[in-house]
């Protein structure tokens, strides 16, 4: 006879947005939770994301919303259809964390940290009962047991079902770095190349423009690559391009990136302007003005965009161009990009187990009882709160889905052992 709810246990191994989410649903279902962490402390790459102010996540429809996570769309619908934006903004009051909506539809807490917020999430949850181990760091399951290294040695856990939430392979140093990834393709499960999302793009700038320019916002721009263009903000850095604009458009030059041959990004510094309508205002006598002061006064670039236009410029022969030639390069301005930043640097990943490896639960098919939730999963979505949002709506998903398992009687299998390796190939 299977052992009633509340004498079940569920281990959750990951403290971060989707870990914690798994452990509140599970624990107020009636089912006794511990949290294993590998860190001193749980949610640091959740406080690295509050840095410049927590975007929980975004106020646009429903549709144009879950358009932003492509190919994983009609995977993740229902977990985000459950525990959306509007859902996700009353948790965070139920906290005493009021939220706001910000000119660009993202949205915060009115704290704009996440300090306060993940302080009394802990303290709720441990209202609940769910117990915290930290520095466990999870090694793998042998016999049905949970293994994990701690500073004092090796241990082994028993738990009734658990949830990976080990997330990606970006920020490393706070906890996850895809170590997970060997484990469970032993155990047959498909996993498909952790790489960098959201990443910045490298861009060998001349001495000149990376002093003068280093650091400096491009507003209101455009980026495209092939039939693909977005718009929004980006940063000049030492190194290249990065900001929201540049990781919206991660997903369409990762194909470039992975080729690792330099190529062509096009920036429209005026997209709200056509090229006839910039083409007439350059066409109006300069007089003594230089080109930076022509271009200044006639169409009120900022200094990083007339940098970039000089350094172009710079790089071609000809020199100045005519008003029709320069309208040309102002709305595709071409720039040589050569890779993208470190995984280790990136603010998320790509990649991951492959969706069809799980069922509607968020249950492995191939490892019952064992249920993934939040980056370790293979999407992907831009900034704006679409990344937390999803972190938070798995780990309520797979939350929700480990009761419903418990509830039928079900209780986890032993873990198949490793295979060996046949003649040839290396572990």
């Amino acid at each position: 006879m299977s052992k009633p709810l509340k004498d079940c246990v569920v281990a959750v191994i990951g403290g971060g947005p989707a870990g914690l989410m798994a452990a509140e649903v599970i624990a107020t279902g009636g089912v006794r939770v511990t949290v294993f962490d590998r860190m001193p402390s749980l949610g640091r790459k959740f406080l690295l994301a509050g840095r410049g102010g927590l975007n929980i996540t975004h106020s646009e429809d429903a549709a144009q919303f879950l358009g932003r996570y492509g190919a994983a769309e009609a995977k993740l619908a229902p977990a985000i259809a459950s525990f959306g934006p509007t859902t996700l903004r009353a948790w965070c009051e139920g906290l005493g964390q009021t939220t706001f909506v910000g000119t660009s539809g993202r949205v915060f807490p009115q704290s704009m940290k996440t300090s306060p917020l993940l302080r009394a999430w802990l303290r709720r949850l441990a209202g609940d009962g769910v117990a915290v181990k930290l520095r466990h760091r999870f090694v793998g399951r042998e016999d049905g047991a949970l293994r994990f290294e701690t500073p004092d040695g090796a241990v082994r856990i028993e738990a009734d079902a658990v949830v990976l939430a080990l997330g990606g392979a970006s920020w490393p140093h706070l906890g996850s770095d895809g170590d997970w990834v060997a484990h469970l393709k032993a155990q047959g499960i498909g996993v498909e190349t952790l790489r960098a999302a959201n990443s910045g793009l490298l861009v060998a700038w001349s001495e000149i423009f990376k002093k003068r320019f280093a650091g400096t916002p491009l507003k209101r721009i455009a980026l495209s690559y092939g039939t693909a263009t977005v718009r929004g903000e980006a940063i000049v850095t030492a190194s290249g391009i990065e900001g929201g604009a540049v990781y919206a458009l991660g997903r369409y030059v990762r194909g470039a990136l992975d080729a690792a041959e330099p190529f062509t990004i096009d920036i429209d510094l005026k997209p709200d302007q056509t090229l006839e309508d910039i083409a007439g205002k350059l066409a109006k006598p300069r007089a003594k003005r230089t080109l930076k002061e022509h271009l200044r006064r006639e169409l009120n670039l900022g200094p990083a965009a007339i940098g970039l236009v000089q350094e172009v410029l710079a790089s071609s022969a000809g020199g100045t161009p005519d008003a029709e030639r320069l309208a040309r390069l102002i709305k595709h301005l071409p720039i040589v990009v050569t890779g993208a930043t470190p995984i280790a640097r990136a603010i998320s990943t790509a990649g991951g187990i492959r969706l069809d490896e799980i069922d509607d639960a968020y249950m492995l098919t191939k490892m019952p009882g064992v249920f993934v939730a939040g980056e370790m999963l293979d999407w992907e979505a831009p900034t704006g709160g679409y990344l937390l949002q999803a972190c938070f709506s798995t780990g309520a998903a797979a939350g929700r889905g480990v009761l419903d398992w418990l509830s039928r009687g079900s209780r986890l299998r032993a873990a198949p052992r490793d295979r060996s390796p046949t003649e040839g190939e290396t572990r």
